[in-house]
């Protein structure tokens, strides 16, 4: 299962990568991944008009998208639009973060699941 990853190099600029999250066959339920520890979740709705300049992640989470869509920029000036069932990895933390806005003036309802910074996800 592949996820867009946005994270910080050592000189504080953000950009995307992509994790191939391992997932292994589990019968008739399907295929799983290993369990990964997580923190806190939080339910989110974001305006239609919703548009964030220069920020960092304020933790590790995760963002899964359940309704909206949205843009992210990083610090090269790369965009990715993201819809309802993608998932993105924040870890750029620190430095000069990246944007995001609201797309087609929609509301996004999304969820985050914050992460202890020693979990891997590859």
């Amino acid at each position: 299962m592949k996820i867009t990853r946005i994270f910080n190099q050592p000189n504080g600029k953000s950009e995307f990568a992509e994790l191939d999250i391992a997932l292994k066959d589990g019968g008739p339920i399907g295929f799983l991944s290993e369990r990964f520890p997580a923190g806190e979740i939080l339910f989110r709705e974001t305006p239609s008009d919703y548009d964030f300049k220069w920020h960092p992640a304020p933790q590790r989470q995760l963002l899964f998208i359940l309704t909206g869509r949205c843009e992210f920029m990083v610090s090269s000036g790369e965009t990715r639009q993201f819809g309802a069932g993608d998932v993105l990895l924040l870890e750029d933390t620190e430095g000069e973060g990246h944007c995001s806005k609201a797309l087609f003036n929609e509301v996004r309802h999304s969820i985050f699941v914050t992460l202890p910074d020693h979990v891997e996800l590859v």
